[in-house]
């Protein structure tokens, strides 16, 4: 099968600009093939082995499953990523989230130079020689909650690789997925299963002052979103990863905000993805319980996706 039989195939569920960014993607992806590759004729020069793969992966295609599942791999951030049912597909909008915190690290470090440039020159000698032997971003604790296909995590551990970035999720299954991203990708993620819901911020369980950030993309859909959702992504992906009760949409941000009660270091800050639709009732929420510098973030398209917090 070539790419044009393929994209014209997958024209009978897709419109035709869907059809061939999908047919892209797999001959991109799982292939290697790029579009110079394709219009050269590449795509006719499979092995048989790959004609077989190439064959289940149409008829999964043809059956509505995300090509990312069907293919078992997702771009993010300029990364190949390792994804199957058990986890979310990731998705451009949390990478913004990354380049935020990543952004903020580095922020973190033109702040300290400032500090030291404001130092009397004993002091400023002294900063200078503890920096001389370490490299340029200080390095930082963070903590990923809800870990899922790992993307965030280690996005973070490769964008800012002198962090110590721990994870968790409650899926097994997720877990498994994440360390296999991290270690293609060749960043080291210490993966913990833990269920944010069902712990004590004590530190008999929970690690206290410990993190200088705490990010989550947990479960924010409710479940009366449905109706508005197409019907791959229901079909197909974990719908433990996706929905909240109609009743508490807040459910996760309120455990994950009081645990970094606890568990951040002071100045430390709390990075949600969010449904926008709830955008200020989370605001209200993290002021209630006594968080600052409250900053609410437009995604690339202009939805109020991100929520940033202080200890």
């Amino acid at each position: 099968m070539t790419y044009n039989e393929l994209w014209r195939q997958l024209a009978h569920i897709y419109d035709d600009g869907e059809a061939k960014a999908i047919a892209r993607m797999v001959y991109e992806v799982r292939f290697g093939l790029s579009p110079s590759d394709l219009f050269i004729g590449k795509d006719t020069q499979l092995s048989a082995d790959d004609q077989k793969v190439l064959a289940e992966i149409t008829q999964r295609l043809m059956a509505g499953e995300p090509v990312q599942y069907a293919i078992g791999l997702a771009e993010f951030g300029g990364r190949i990523f390792h994804v199957g049912p058990g986890v979310l597909i990731p998705r451009p909008e949390t990478y913004e989230l990354c380049q935020w915190i990543v952004s903020s690290g580095l922020q973190d470090e033109r702040t300290l130079y400032s500090m030291e440039k404001s130092s009397s020159p004993v002091v400023r000698c002294k900063k200078i020689l503890e920096k001389s032997s370490s490299p340029v971003v200080r390095c930082k604790k963070i903590l990923d909650i809800g870990t899922g296909s790992g993307c965030i995590a280690c996005t973070l551990a490769a964008d800012m690789p002198n962090a110590q970035v721990t994870a968790w999720d409650i899926s097994e299954e997720a877990l498994r997925t994440a360390a296999a991203n991290a270690e293609s990708i060749g960043v080291t993620v210490r993966f913990e299963k833990r269920d944010i819901l069902n712990v004590m911020p004590t530190v008999l369980q929970l690690p206290c002052n410990e993190f200088d950030a705490i990010v989550s993309n947990p479960p924010y859909i409710c479940e009366k979103e449905k109706d508005g959702m197409e019907r791959n992504v229901l079909d197909y992906e974990p719908a433990l990863a996706l929905f909240v009760p109609d009743d508490d949409p807040l459910l996760f941000y309120r455990a994950i905000a009081r645990y970094g009660l606890t568990g951040l270091k002071p100045g430390g800050s709390l990075y949600f993805e969010i449904n926008p639709l709830y955008a200020d009732a989370l605001h209200d929420l993290l002021s209630r319980m006594s968080w600052h510098d409250i900053e609410i973030k437009e995604d690339q398209f202009g939805k109020q996706r991100f929520i940033k917090a202080s200890k």
